[in-house]
């Protein structure tokens, strides 16, 4: 089984997400964990040593800890885990700044959960 870290602000993102996977993890295949800040998700990571969370898939706008200064912190501490952004806003500026800090993909939001999904069973298949 494999553990994904959504991280966001916006809380409906959890009912979202679990709606979208609700056969992968109803199967098994996968355990999301909800973060709703980066200290939360950084929290969580520190938790195991190492962490079990393979993939993050975070929000760039959010109070506090934006989502770049979490991705250059796990890559930082945790370069085996691949972290996703998810932004609002489709601008340059932030999708340049985390391609070059590591991530791996970028979904703006409304995500398309048709090549979210694709990404993650990537990943498990």
């Amino acid at each position: 089984m494999m553990k994904f870290l959504v991280v966001d602000d916006e809380r409906d993102v959890e009912l979202l997400f679990r709606q979208k996977f609700r056969k992968e993890i109803r199967n098994g295949d996968i355990e999301l964990l909800f973060a709703f800040s980066g200290q939360e998700a950084l929290t969580i990571l520190n938790d195991r040593n190492p962490p079990d969370v393979v993939y993050v898939f975070s929000d760039i706008n959010m109070p506090g800890m934006s989502g770049i200064e979490l991705l250059e912190k796990i890559k930082m501490d945790y370069p085996n885990i691949k972290v996703s952004m998810i932004s609002a806003y489709g601008d340059q500026d932030n999708y340049d700044r985390a391609m070059e800090s590591g991530a791996r993909a970028f979904f703006t939001k409304p995500i398309d959960f048709n090549s979210l999904k694709e990404e993650i069973l990537k990943l498990i298949y």
